[in-house]
């Protein structure tokens, strides 16, 4: 350092104080530091001189020394904010009905946005309850055929299922140290519950392995987590269950019997499975239990009715196991490994959204879906900020004299800027909180529309309050500002002399927004028609079979019915209502195995293939009416029929190589321990949902112990006392079963629920974004046509007539709609597309889906603009002329 620097005070501090001094003060203090400067280093030193004019630089950093940022004589600008407070105000409550369209708008686009969050928030929570989330992984199987090992391309994500085998599990633990556990659960079973009095059927038990509530994070409010599930007949019941048959009894200890055989204990009450979850059941039974009953499935590679979950160990890699799979087949199933079957592991986080596979243990999401709603709150908020910004560049000539005389006296632009943000804020802020009570208010009915369980609650939480609190202010500020910047360009000398007229760039602005809003509007409409259009389309297509009047009662593969089967249908049948009566083990719409089957090829090799498998009687094809392409159904006048005969649907006599039906017929077949030959082929039907095409399908007689539903034909006349009559009917003949029945065009319609609800929710929020996007037509329509008063008073006077008057204020929107049906077509066109793609059997998008969705939105159009444009064509001219 040099030593003149030393007896001088430092210099960045004396910078600084340069930087921020007003200059009014600037030499007076300035020449006060450096005397108490010069003091202090004659006294106390040169270190301690420079330490204390550096503390006295930063403690004159206060708001009355510090200069102005902007011309104003302080830093304080309380005063000015409460200013521009008290103009917003006022501007709010003089502009009523402008006001009230902006903030109606913008809280119906943020309460939109608010329930869509709730509904995309939900979707996306799916499974995460679980503390092992990241962890948890399932193994998905394919079951292919080949001749040689290898021969087959790589499977896709759709060759996959997620149903799969016993052994899998334990294999892949003794296997891979990676593994830290396996889960195993089966598909639903069908058991009679009774305890006391109380008799339910109960139609979502699950038998469960030990390790349930060490994998997955379940809430076990009585029972041991590592015991509930460890000791035959041991059972785990959901508080619901549990409250259906003991009340608010304990029932840790008591005893349930099963199918009036089996004797149960209950081990452990959980809480109900929560709603965000890919699979549920009502209770959990003792995997050790199925284990008793069927030991020999447990080493079986080939039986199919397991779903395999594990968790990975802490800091192990998924990718160091997919690497080992082919040699992990090899050794644990090489017959299994010669047909070209596989597995491959997919995390928890892809079970609900992601998965392709089929054979779910439950529903699966549409991230499609999640997008569409997302993009309609979007749309909808956008909408709301258009209308904001319309309104108020339209309005701006009405505050062009304020702007100026306020410029005149000295406002800089950036404060003006300011003063119009905030009250866009303002007005954003009233519209946030009308959004939060519009939420409170149809919150319940939202829950109803969607089938989820969403909370105002999950509203409540800090980091959602301080995200919705600046998404207001942002939406505030986007919305305010192209408003702000083009009053804040005003010439004060142009608007005192009364020569300001809208800029030909606002004007082309609020065109090209009014065109956006139409063309949205549009697409929002053709979306709505598409969508019920095509349900329509499935509800109308021919399935293949009869499923109208279809009564089917389910008795649960009950043994004591089984044995009593022909003489159960023979007195059903007896009812004069009853026209035919079947059985079978599945019906369409309901779940049903594959089975590995082989048929002899043309070539004399028997070729191996899993197609679905319905097993029926007799008398299930003429019940069903499906028709017969080749051979012949099922007869009593062939007795070899129960053990030596199979159908099979078109489909799968295409897949074992027979496009001509007839050439299947006689050929030999091998399935689940049957040996026989083909006697028919059946027009294919649509036994699952129409979101696929017809999948390969075999049918065989029916063993014994294999049925479970009756299928009863019956007329729609006198339904209830139909209905009446067989449940009576039905408690004489099975008096320990209750009497559980469904229509099957209802349960196989159930199949599109999902889709249902999409498309009434699809249909509500595109009312709500086409009712803003009216608002905002609406109050554009009423501000152009008060700036066209005196002209349309001069016309009437000059003799112009209501129709003339209205086409002149109503022709500019009309070329701005045509323009947005040119826009909105093929835009419509190509989204709706997309999402008809999930179906096998869509409708197609024909030239009159636009028409009409053309002329709905002209009429709504042409309604907003007419109420206000017929409203001011009828007004006496006197008035509209008689001021100045």
């Amino acid at each position: 350092m040099n030593p003149s620097d030393i007896l001088t005070p430092p210099h960045w501090p004396s910078r600084f104080l340069r930087w921020y001094c007003h200059p009014d003060y600037l030499e007076d203090i300035e020449g006060d530091l450096i005397e108490r400067f010069e003091t202090d280093l004659a006294i106390k030193g040169p270190k301690v001189a420079r330490w204390n004019y550096t503390k006295d630089v930063f403690r004159l950093f206060r708001p009355g020394i510090i200069r102005p940022l902007s011309g104003n004589n302080q830093l304080n600008h309380y005063g000015m904010f409460k200013n521009y407070i008290k103009v917003g105000v006022r501007n709010i409550l003089r502009q009523k009905a402008f006001s009230v369209i902006n903030i109606a708008g913008l809280a119906i686009g943020i309460a939109c946005c608010l329930l869509i969050l709730l509904y995309v928030n939900d979707e996306l929570s799916y499974d995460r309850y679980n503390k092992n989330f990241d962890r948890i992984y399932r193994i998905l199987h394919t079951y292919r055929s080949a001749e040689n090992p290898g021969s087959l391309p790589p499977p896709s994500p759709e060759d996959f299922q997620v149903w799969g085998s016993a052994p899998v599990g334990p294999a892949l633990q003794a296997d891979f140290p990676e593994i830290e556990s396996y889960f195993r659960f089966t598909s639903p079973s069908q058991l009679l519950f009774q305890y006391g009095s109380k008799r339910f059927q109960e139609d979502n038990m699950v038998f469960a392995d030990s390790t349930a509530f060490q994998i997955f994070s379940w809430n076990l409010i009585s029972g041991n987590p590592k015991t509930a599930l460890k000791e035959p007949n041991s059972i785990v019941l959901t508080l619901s269950t549990a409250m259906k048959y003991f009340g608010y009894d304990d029932p840790m200890g008591k005893t349930i019997t099963i199918d009036q055989t089996e004797t149960f204990v209950v081990t452990g009450v959980m809480g109900d499975v929560p709603s965000n979850t890919h699979f549920t059941f009502d209770g959990l039974i003792s995997m050790t239990t199925f284990h008793n009953w069927r030991p020999e499935i447990f080493d079986s590679w080939g039986y199919v009715d397991f779903y395999t979950y594990f968790l990975l160990k802490e800091n192990s890699r998924i990718e160091s196991l997919e690497g080992k799979i082919p040699d992990f087949i090899e050794h644990n199933g090489p017959d299994w490994y010669k047909t070209d079957n596989t597995i491959a592991f997919e995390p928890l986080s892809s079970a609900y959204l992601h998965s392709k596979a089929s054979r779910q243990p439950g529903t699966t999401g549409s991230y499609t879906n999640i997008y569409i709603f997302s993009f309609i709150a979007g749309f909808i908020l956008l909408i709301a900020c258009i209308n904001f910004m319309n309104l108020s560049t339209a309005r701006s000539m009405e505050r062009a004299k304020e702007i100026g005389v306020r410029k005149a006296i000295g406002a800089q632009r950036h404060s003006l800027i300011v003063q119009f943000l905030l009250e866009s804020i303002m007005l954003t802020m009233l519209a946030a909180l009308l959004a939060l009570i519009l939420v409170a208010f149809v919150l319940p009915f939202t829950r109803e529309l969607s089938g989820k369980a969403l909370y105002f609650s999950d509203l409540l939480s800090w980091p959602f309050i301080a995200l919705f609190t600046g998404s207001v202010i942002f939406v505030g500020l986007i919305a305010g500002s192209y408003p702000a910047w083009v009053l804040a360009r005003f010439k004060s000398s142009q608007v005192l002399k009364g020569r300001l007229k809208s800029s030909s760039g606002g004007i082309s602005l609020r065109k090209a927004l009014v065109v956006f809003q139409f063309a949205l509007s549009m697409s929002l409409i053709v979306g709505t028609a598409v969508v019920f259009s095509q349900l329509k389309h499935l509800h109308t297509l021919d399935m293949g079979f009869t499923k109208d009047q279809m009564l089917v009662i389910d008795f649960g593969w009950d043994s004591k019915v089984q044995e009593q089967i022909a003489s159960i249908k023979t007195e059903l049948g007896k009812h004069p209502k009853v026209s035919m009566v079947s059985t079978s083990r599945a019906v369409p719409g309901a779940f049903l195995p594959d089975a590995g089957t082989r048929i002899e090829s043309a070539s004399g090799e028997m070729t191996m293939h899993n197609p679905g498998i319905y097993e029926i009687d007799q008398d299930f094809i003429p019940t069903y009416e499906i028709e017969l392409i080749a051979g012949r159904a099922f007869s009593d006048d062939f007795p070899s029929d129960t053990t030596q005969a199979l159908l099979i649907n078109e489909a799968a006599a295409k897949l074992y190589g027979y496009t001509n039906a007839e050439d299947v017929i006689g050929k030999k077949f091998t399935q689940w321990g049957r040996e026989g030959t083909v006697v028919g082929v059946v027009k294919d039907f649509n036994y699952k949902s129409l979101h696929s095409k017809v999948e390969p399908l075999s049918i065989r007689y029916a063993p014994t112990g294999a049925l479970r539903r009756f299928s009863l034909k019956v007329a729609p006349e006198g339904m209830v006392t139909t209905l009446a009559d067989l449940e009576q009917l039905w408690s004489q003949l099975v008096p320990h079963r209750p009497f559980i029945y469904s229509f099957l065009d209802d349960s196989f319609n159930r199949q599109y629920d999902a889709d249902i609800r999409f498309g009434q929710i699809f249909t509500v929020f595109s009312s709500l974004a086409i009712l803003i996007a009216c608002l905002g037509l609406f109050g554009l329509t009423t501000y152009t046509t008060a700036l066209k008063t005196k002209e349309i008073g001069i016309r009437k006077v000059l003799g112009a007539s209501l129709f003339s008057i209205v086409t002149l204020l109503s022709k500019d929107y009309i070329k701005l709609f045509l323009i947005a049906v040119l826009i909105g077509i093929p835009v419509s066109w190509f989204a709706m597309n997309s999402w008809l793609d999930n179906f096998a059997y869509k409708m197609e998008i024909g030239p009159g889906v636009f028409i009409v969705a053309a002329s709905i939105c002209l009429l709504i159009a042409l309604s907003t603009i007419s109420w206000q444009s017929v409203h001011s064509a009828l007004r006496n001219p006197v008035d509209s002329l008689k001021d100045e």
